[in-house]
């Protein structure tokens, strides 16, 4: 748990230096350690762990989301969070722990995927580009004055 909560601190970091809102609305509920426990018992959570020559480097955590009412012939995850860090990002952690993920929602019956990208983070929004993501909704936020 303690690697988890490490990695997680470091891509709070990350998003945070993009947009100061993350924390507050897009990352996880304190306490972490928590919410990580909360998820590992949940049926319809999932969390991978990237490891590089058997170090954790990174995360990746989805979630199996409810549609409305009339899309009940379909089904749709979420990856709400991956982080590589940055020695792991260029050997292919990431595209692993995505592929990895997929896979085992697709086992779970899920057909759908989407995946959060903040706005300006090019390199996120690639790396899901590269895996045949496309957007499909843009959240638009305005700060106090």
């Amino acid at each position: 748990m303690s690697e988890l909560v490490r990695l997680y601190r470091l891509l709070t970091e990350e998003m945070t230096a993009l947009k100061d809102m993350w924390p507050l609305a897009d990352g996880l509920a304190e306490p972490v350690e928590d919410s990580f426990r909360s998820l590992l018992n949940d049926p319809h959570a999932l969390i991978v762990i990237g490891e590089l020559e058997g170090n954790p480097v990174g995360f990746l955590q989805a979630q199996i989301e409810e549609l409305l009412p009339q899309g009940t012939e379909t089904s749709l995850a979420s990856i709400r969070l991956v982080f590589t860090e940055e020695p792991a990002r260029a050997v292919g952690v990431g595209t692993t722990m995505r592929e990895f993920a997929i896979g085992e929602l697709v086992k779970r019956g899920v057909e759908r995927f989407d995946a959060h990208v903040l706005p300006g983070h090019r390199l996120a929004k690639n790396f899901f580009e590269a895996g045949g993501f496309s957007a499909r909704s843009i959240v638009m936020h305005k700060p106090p004055a």
